[in-house]
């Protein structure tokens, strides 16, 4: 009954009258009134919904219900009494998931909160009134994953205790009154994603110990007190990518030069400190960054060269130093850029004319006393020189020819496609206006209100979630994009265009794409896709300790066929898909496998369109605005600044192969010290190879003796039969891997390849 625009009460009966009742969700509706403590009596209730009511009153106990797995009681008007409500929970054995967020709780946190079910893994307490200090029993919730108590009134120290959370996940308490120092437990959460720990009295120095969290992606520090130095261990995380927020603290000495190490990370605010010294040129290796903020610090000398390579990125504010020398040239070619900051330094000489500096709007350099311009635009001082008249000249000529150039090439390519795609316009693809409308209630109700339950995988710009749609004969896949991340929206944009261009057995279908607001009036974006069974590759390289117990190793056959698989989709995205695209972020998580083991290519959000190219040949490059991709599958040339091209496809494929072959992924702990899964699998091949194998491909690679052994040579032909197919495997993994691109063979070719190789070991199977 899940958004429907209901009124009135939950009759006081129910639980008497629906006994069997498993499931009760009224989710999104305006009833009011209290819970019925009935509700209690059903004993079969396994998941309970009356999220975004008017529900009120004292939280009813819900403890004689055995078998209760998930309870959202959030976005209501609920008070917490005495907090015996949550001591009875502790008879909920089974309980998972539990919601409060956004009701009228008050009082302190009870030391029962580390009572609760050993089986808790999502416990949401965000925006009540909540005081006190945070339970030191709270670490004993050892399954916890996510824990946000965020925009509450807590007060005193974070509990030691937090570090006993090893599978904590997102910890949230931003927004509160906490004080003193982030406790050395920290270390201890070798799970966590992201830690928000911002808008609270947290002082003294950020602990080196932070750094042992290695699977960070999103850090947020800011609004606190934390002084002393940024520690040059924190950029060591190479996970980081979604988000460093170190702001509006007293952080003091040199921005450390280890910052280039994160070439992944994509907002980056160290703003409103006491930072001296220069900006480091190793932080324009960090070329995924799309906002940086480095304002209100005492930063000095000139704004690094380096800079230029941070094409991608949307806004940078560096005002509010004491910043000197000329503003470079090389903003002017910065696409992305919609806002740049550079009031309030020591910046002299004459602007830039061209790019964004056309736009008085997005530029803000007041406050240099030295800077002039060669127009008014700026509301700056108009510069008299020969030379800065000749630099002028010389911009408004390379912007006329720049144009006409520009206007000839678009004309002849709006020729050739006007030619060549009349035809298959309509046939191939259908338009937007054809799929199937779904409405985001209709996408609430398929995933019982995007229960944690029905959530399948989370990466930087969405969510997935399993569904069912009434209209749809199969479950659906329903991925909805977090808007609030940057690039997000490039994401759904980007994979929206891949939707219209591409139509291959081995790329993941889109079924339809749904773009509109929730129920508080905020942008939504989901798409939803063929859901497969089978989950990603990467669950079946690498599965956890509960998936070892739930699939079988994945034989050499079909690692195989995946490699055909995925090799087919890349050659039609590369050769045969009009215009052509590269990927950009192929790795076993983007990798998918239906019922029968299949693999499609999923996740178009970071896709690129090859504009140059002829019918004979893909000239293989676009223009490089940002590169993206994961660390271990990126293409190495693009840490130098080299262009998105299909080559950079191609090494990911290279080191999926070897990854499958070898059981190791490409940033396993083992490779450092200049080695690599390339290097170790080249120093094996071919003589050695037997020696690295993933041991659950072929079980009698291993070593073995006595009768087992002597089973082994009765069936030395089909070994050495199949060892020879594995070799091809690993040869054309290692081509691909290639350091330099030219020594990379085509996607074409490697088809080819892979499919002989297929085929050969299909023929030794009978």
């Amino acid at each position: 009954m899940g958004i429907n625009s209901l009124t009135g009460e939950i009759p006081e009966n129910i639980g008497h009258t629906l006994q069997s009742i498993q499931t009760f969700i009224v989710q999104g509706n305006r009833f009011g009134g209290i819970i019925p403590t009935s509700m209690a009596k059903a004993r079969n209730l396994q998941s309970i919904n009356l999220c975004d009511n008017a529900f009120h009153g004292i939280v009813p106990y819900f403890g004689s219900l055995p078998n209760l797995t998930e309870l959202n009681l959030g976005k209501n008007q609920l008070e917490a009494g005495d907090w015996t409500f949550l001591h009875s929970l502790t008879s909920c054995t089974k309980l998972v998931s539990l919601r409060l967020d956004e009701n009228n709780l008050q009082g302190e946190l009870p030391k029962s909160i580390g009572d609760l079910p050993k089986s808790l893994e999502s416990l949401i307490l965000t925006a009540n009134k909540i005081s006190g200090t945070i339970p030191h029993e709270i670490g004993n919730l050892s399954s916890l994953k996510l824990l946000y108590i965020e925009h509450n009134l807590l007060t005193g120290t974070l509990p030691y205790s937090l570090g006993n959370l090893s599978n904590m996940f997102v910890l949230r308490l931003s927004g509160n009154k906490l004080s003193g120092q982030i406790p050395l437990s920290i270390r201890k959460l070798g799970q966590l994603s992201e830690l928000y720990l911002q808008q609270n009295n947290l002082s003294g120095p950020i602990p080196v110990a932070l750094a042992q969290c290695n699977k960070l992606h999103t850090l947020n520090l800011s609004c606190n007190s934390f002084d002393g130095t940024i520690p040059k261990e924190l950029f060591t995380i190479s996970t980081l990518a979604e988000g460093l927020d170190l702001s509006h603290n007293k952080l003091s000495g040199h921005i450390p030069v280890e910052i280039g190490k994160l070439i992944n990370l994509s907002p980056l605010d160290i703003s409103n400190n006491l930072l001296t010294g220069e900006i480091p040129s190793t932080l324009g290796d960090c070329l995924h960054l799309e906002s940086l903020h480095l304002e209100g610090n005492l930063l000095d000398g000139r704004i690094p060269q380096s800079f230029a390579a941070l094409k991608g990125i949307s806004d940078m504010d560096l005002s509010r130093n004491n910043l000197s020398g000329q503003v470079p040239d090389f903003f002017e070619a910065f696409s992305s850029l919609s806002l740049l900051n550079l009031s309030f330094n020591n910046l002299e000489g004459p602007m830039p004319t061209g790019g964004i500096f056309q736009n008085a709007s997005k530029v803000f350099v007041q406050g240099n006393k030295e800077l002039c311009a060669v127009s008014p635009l700026l509301r700056l001082p108009l510069c008299h020189t020969a030379a800065s008249q000749q630099r002028h000249r010389f911009h408004i000529l390379k912007i006329m020819g720049l144009s006409a150039l520009v206007l000839v090439m678009l004309s002849c390519i709006g020729l050739i496609f006007l030619k060549k795609g009349k035809k298959a316009k309509q046939e191939d693809h259908p338009s937007v206006e054809e799929l199937k409308k779904f409405t985001y209630a209709d996408l609430v109700k398929a995933t019982n209100g995007f229960s944690l339950a029905n959530l399948v995988g989370s990466g930087k710009y969405g969510s997935v979630y399993k569904g069912r749609i009434e209209s749809e004969e199969h479950a659906v896949a329903i991925k909805v994009f977090k808007l609030d991340q940057p690039g997000a929206t490039k994401s759904f944009v980007a994979e929206c265009q891949a939707l219209r261009s591409t139509r291959h057995r081995n790329l993941v279908r889109v079924i339809t794409v749904c773009s509109t607001s929730d129920l508080t009036g905020n942008e939504f974006k989901a798409l939803l896709l063929e859901y497969m069974v089978n989950g990603n590759l990467e669950s079946w390289l690498h599965p956890t300790l509960h998936e070892h117990h739930l699939k079988r190793p994945l034989s050499l056959g079909s690692r195989i066929a995946i490699a055909v698989d995925i090799a087919a989709a890349l050659d039609y995205l590369h050769n045969h898909c009009m215009p052509p695209m590269t990927h950009c972020d192929l790795k076993p998580s983007t990798c998918v496998l239906d019922d029968v083991m299949g693999a499609c290519v999923g996740d178009f959000g970071l896709t690129k369109f090859v504009h140059s190219y002829t019918s004979s040949r893909i000239d293989g490059s676009t223009s490089l605005v940002g590169p993206r991709g994961s660390v271990g599958y990126i293409a190495p040339e693009y840490g130098f600044g080299s262009k998105i091209s299909t080559e950079g496809d191609i090494y990911s494929f290279g080191v999926i192969v070897l990854e499958m072959l070898t059981g190791k992924r490409p940033t396993d702990e083992m490779f450092k010290d200049g080695l690599s899964l390339y290097n170790f699998v080249e120093k094996s091949f071919p003589e050695k190879i037997g020696e690295i194998l993933d041991p659950r491909i072929i079980p009698y690679y291993a070593d073995q003796d006595g009768e087992a052994g002597r089973a082994v040579d009765q069936e030395n032909h089909h070994q050495m039969a199949g060892m020879s197919c594995i070799i091809k495997l690993v040869k054309i993994g290692l081509m691909c891997a290639a350091e330099t691109p030219k020594y990379r063979p085509s996607m074409q070719d490697v088809y080819v390849e892979v499919t002989a190789i297929k085929d050969a070991f299909s023929a030794l199977q009978g």
